[in-house]
């Protein structure tokens, strides 16, 4: 485990906006059309509205945001909401939905840390909390082993990324630095070409040859498996316990203020969603793959589901100290200043629903609001 991979809470650093390449930040990666309305529900909202009549929820199209899509699925969260009616909208990039949240398109969403860290920092602390985690894990290196047979083969090649600065991004330029490699971040040149591309055409660009492999997030890295990619590193075992936030779940501090009921409503469906997920692993992921195909027209075969679902971690947990390490990466790649992420947590509503379920309390790891 390298040392640098150690968690430390920043406290009264001025808060910036990212650097003009951060504001491409995307998170992991996304299948559906973007900001697909998908509002037509599979349960009907029944009962007495709470105190909004509806409720926007973003996700992507993608298996690490599992919990959403099963929960939608099942109607999970419409059980909860009761006669306030769930309306879903399916992005392909961060930088749209938190643009959604902004406007207020959408009132919560399901994400990727680097896209929460760069719009709550952009927006000087004003527009998003962090109110629950989603999903660990689901992130591989896949490379082509004709080109690639170790990890020190790595160097002169050319590995994809989803985005400059998202998530994945980071990573690898971590993993780089680590390696004592140097790459410049805003070219990608250097002793890896770290070449960004979106998660759709990958697996072309690799099976045409002009990607040696890719850093990236399920389903896509299975689906390079399948065209006969070899996984090389699993981001997990880089972690301590193998735990890293992939997906989070953020809500508008203006909808977090007026509509506390809500959104405590839907942390009380993502609860119970991750534990029938857990609970019921395959029927969750051909659940998850019918949204898909409802979302996208086109459902994922077994060979790309099955590796992919079985490595992403379903949890109510957000890793935030984790997250805190994410953002110092993009820090020591040259992609953000350094952030005031002091209060960019309200875990105060997942809390309550734990406890009153019996679940064990999550930690902010300090980075929450006072």
């Amino acid at each position: 485990m390298p040392a640098n991979r150690s968690t430390f809470t920043r406290r009264g650093l001025v808060a910036v906006a990212a650097l003009p390449l951060l504001a491409l930040t995307a998170t992991a990666c996304g299948y559906g059309s973007d900001s697909d309305d998908s509002s037509k529900e599979n349960v009907s909202a029944k009962g007495k509205a709470l105190s909004a009549d509806t409720v926007k929820i973003g996700y992507f199209g993608n298996l690490t945001h599992g919990t959403a899509l099963v929960g939608n699925q099942k109607g999970f969260f419409q059980k909860e909401l009761k006669g306030t009616q769930a309306k879903y909208q399916v992005f392909n990039a961060g930088p749209s939905e938190i643009e959604a949240l902004n406007s207020g398109s959408i009132d919560i969403g399901w994400i990727g840390p680097s896209p929460s860290i760069n719009g709550y920092t952009k927006s000087k602390s004003k527009s998003l909390r962090i109110i629950g985690g989603s999903a660990s894990g689901g992130v591989k290196l896949v490379v082509n082993p004709k080109k690639i047979k170790s990890l020190d083969d790595v160097k002169g090649k050319k590995i994809a990324t989803p985005q400059l600065g998202n998530t994945q991004d980071v990573a690898l330029l971590n993993w780089i630095a680590e390696k004592g490699w140097k790459v410049d971040a805003n070219s990608g040149k250097g002793d890896v070409s770290v070449v960004r591309t979106d998660n759709k055409i990958t697996p072309d660009a690799y099976k045409s040859g002009s990607i040696d492999g890719a850093w990236v997030p399920e389903p896509t890295a299975s689906k390079l498996v399948a065209e006969g990619g070899k996984v090389l590193l699993d981001e997990s075992d880089l972690w301590p316990d193998k735990k890293f936030v992939i997906t989070n779940i953020i809500v508008s501090q203006k909808f977090l203020k007026e509509h506390p009921d809500v959104v405590e409503a839907v942390l009380r469906g993502s609860v119970k969603t991750n534990k029938w997920i857990n609970a019921n692993p395959d029927e969750a992921k051909a659940t998850a793959n019918k949204q898909l195909e409802k979302d996208s027209g086109k459902a994922l075969p077994a060979d790309v589901l099955d590796p992919a679902w079985k490595s992403i971690d379903f949890t109510d947990d957000p890793l935030a100290s984790t997250l805190d390490s994410e953002a110092d990466h993009a820090v020591k790649a040259g992609l953000l200043e350094k952030p005031d992420l002091a209060g960019i947590y309200d875990l105060k509503p997942l809390n309550k629903v734990l406890a009153a379920t019996g679940g064990s309390k999550v930690d902010d790891a300090g980075l929450g609001v006072k």
